[in-house]
């Protein structure tokens, strides 16, 4: 028996760490799509790369981690590695989202985000999902999947370096996303009358 069903959860719907950890499996997989597009492929697969991580990261910002600080020894120091890591690929992150995905130094860059985005998924696999999982009973696991999913349909779409914390994320947050998707909305349209 393994330890997800040992805990009670069934499927990635039911328990935070199964649910992140395949959307983990998801960004995996969407950097190399970026990585072996070209041409507009590449400009398409890149934005969509951009929300999932943008909506990703804020939910974790406002509900794994200020329950990992509180769940287990060291977890506040685990916890700010891996909000600074999140700072920094969000840098790295709204910089290419200014660049031309055809520009020379874009894909550079991308290999950079792309190895610092793995680094840090692997950081919260083994250092703080596994002691969430060790730390929380399974109905918290399973109402923080529902908060993770609440969070991540009105997320902001696109990074903003400097909101790594659940009460930036929460007073920002909404302006942001309603920015955001305005923002998508617009560029959308204009591509298809282009």
């Amino acid at each position: 028996m393994t330890d997800r069903t040992q805990r009670g959860a069934t499927s990635t719907d039911e328990d935070v760490v199964a649910l992140l950890t395949h959307q983990h499996d998801i960004i995996r997989e969407m950097l190399q799509q970026v990585e072996r597009a070209t041409g507009d492929a590449r400009r398409d697969a890149f934005r969509r790369l951009v929300h999932m991580l943008a909506v990703h990261e804020t939910a974790e910002e406002e509900v794994v981690h200020p329950t990992a600080r509180r769940a287990f020894e060291g977890g506040e120091q685990v916890v700010r590695e891996r909000l600074e890591e999140e700072r920094q690929a969000k840098e790295k992150l709204s910089r290419l989202e200014s660049m031309n995905h055809e520009d020379p130094e874009f894909m550079p860059l991308f290999i950079t985000l792309r190895d610092a985005v793995l680094r840090h998924a692997e950081a919260e696999e083994q250092q703080e999902f596994t002691q969430l999982r060790a730390h929380t009973d399974a109905k918290r696991l399973t109402r923080m999947a529902s908060a993770v999913k609440a969070a991540e349909a009105v997320a902001p779409t696109h990074p903003h370096p400097g909101t790594e914390s659940a009460a930036k994320n929460l007073a920002l947050g909404p302006i942001a996303s309603i920015m955001d998707r305005t923002r998508d909305a617009v560029r959308n349209a204009m591509e298809k009358r282009g």
